[in-house]
């Protein structure tokens, strides 16, 4: 089991969290049950802090709420000083009724509606990352007629393809996302957001994919990213002064992976955007990022409880679990994989390589394929790492299963955040027409 934040094995042999016994949790609260290490969001986030100061830059680092979003996560992010990436009203409602400052928040989004728009402009966020020529004059004419004059970053896509899942890329040319820079898009709507009397023009911003394990990617869309920037500001009188160049930071899931440290990360970004200033004779830009799976990531744990085997001699040994694709369909969405450990045995050797099945109906609901475990009995507890981003944020009611609930974990301390739905939660916006009504039974 590898070692990360304050996960270890305990004197009973059992996996342990942020100090809590994970087989505990898994009876106190019940499973599945996602399990966030607070010590090492909170570390995660000093990293990127502590990169930034050390490369010299003015810089916001702006956690990526669509990766795990709650209201306890928002307080965490603006206590470590973070700002707030929010890419719908949904978000936005979790992070302001939360209290986090409306100015430290900027709402992204390729087709955000009128009432978003409205919504973010109301509440007098930070500031709206355009994504193409609609939202941009939309955006425009509701701010006029509110008196307003919100700051925009526009979204670019540079042209740049990050090595990582076609369903993940962002920065290439062919994608929903941005204004398109090879075709001119790009230039067109700097001049267009110029001439609007509803927005003001402060940045370009640009993302180019997620799970990178290299800085080229980086380095190259900086290098596209402040060419145009630089003609922006010294051809066409812009005036800008931001630089975003998205997220996408690897973490490990499997052994394969081979994720950089932030500081490498940051210290690319900010030698390619000093040096990109230099040459094209503009001052160095205010540089911001967006991590969410970065942040989010390796702090989460899910726990499961085992129940069926099945063996197909020659063929595959299965476990099965009490959850699975509604909880998290990233295995079956775009392939992700992951380790695991029996949380109750986590200091016992493998014994078995067994495929983990969740409880859906669907044949494709497979949490992991062929992974090393000691041998999995039913009323065992497993324990998948690396799922603290998007799976609650992905979570889904299939096959009407309520969602799990959320604890972070802290110095032996376990604190709910988002409570267990019950069956009753499944029915509560339900409505059956007055004409289908019949005389109702109490359910025994």
């Amino acid at each position: 089991m590898p070692s990360l934040g304050t996960r270890r094995v305990n004197d009973r042999g059992h996996l342990e969290i942020g100090g809590c016994d994970t087989v505990e949790l898994a009876e106190r609260f019940g499973t599945p049950l996602y399990v966030f290490d607070e010590v090492l969001l909170r570390e995660t986030c000093r990293e990127f802090h502590a990169a930034f100061r050390k490369a010299g830059l003015r810089y916001q680092v702006a956690y990526a709420g669509k990766a795990f979003c709650t209201q306890a996560m928002c307080r965490l992010v603006e206590e470590e000083g973070l700002h707030l990436d929010v890419v719908s009203a949904g978000e936005l409602h979790t992070a302001l009724t939360a209290g986090f400052p409306p100015e430290k928040i900027h709402l992204h989004g390729n087709n955000k509606s009128r009432d978003e728009l409205i919504y973010g402009l109301r509440a007098g966020i930070g500031g709206f990352v355009v994504d193409n020529f609609y939202e941009l004059d939309l955006l425009a004419e509701l701010a006029e007629r509110q008196g307003k004059r919100p700051n925009i970053l526009l979204r670019v896509t540079p042209g740049v393809e990050a090595h990582t899942h076609e369903y993940i890329q962002t920065g290439q040319q062919d994608t929903k996302f941005g204004f398109d820079l090879a075709s001119g898009q790009a230039e067109a709507a700097v001049r267009r957001a110029q001439r609007a009397r509803g927005v003001n023009l402060v940045g370009l911003h640009c993302h180019i994919g997620s799970q990178i394990f290299e800085t080229e990617g980086f380095v190259l869309a900086v290098e596209r990213m402040m060419e145009f920037y630089a003609r922006a500001v010294n051809e066409w009188g812009a005036s800008l002064r931001i630089l975003n160049v998205g997220g996408g930071f690897g973490i490990r899931y499997v052994e394969e992976d081979r994720p950089l440290p932030v500081e490498a990360y940051i210290a690319a970004i900010a030698d390619a955007v000093k040096g990109e200033a230099l040459r094209r004779g503009v001052a160095v830009p205010e540089v911001w990022v967006e991590p969410g799976r970065r942040i989010a990531g390796p702090a989460g744990t899910t726990l499961y409880t085992v129940g069926a085997r099945k063996e197909i001699p020659g063929v595959r040994r299965y476990i099965a679990v009490d959850g699975g694709m509604a909880d998290n369909p990233r295995p079956i969405i775009y392939q992700a994989r992951y380790e695991a450990v029996v949380a109750n045995r986590a200091g016992e050797p493998v014994e078995e390589l067994a495929a983990v099945a969740g409880k859906f109906c669907e044949t494709g609901d497979m949490l992991i394929w062929d992974t090393p475990l000691a041998r999995a009995v039913p009323g065992d507890i497993l324990a998948v790492f690396g799922t603290g981003a998007y799976t609650y944020s992905m979570a889904s009611n299939y096959n009407r299963a309520p969602r799990p609930a959320v604890v972070f974990v802290r110095d032996g301390r376990a604190d709910v955040v988002v409570r267990r739905e019950t069956l009753d939660d499944l029915i509560r916006l339900d409505q059956i027409p007055e004409r289908m009504r019949k005389e109702q039974h109490p359910v025994s």
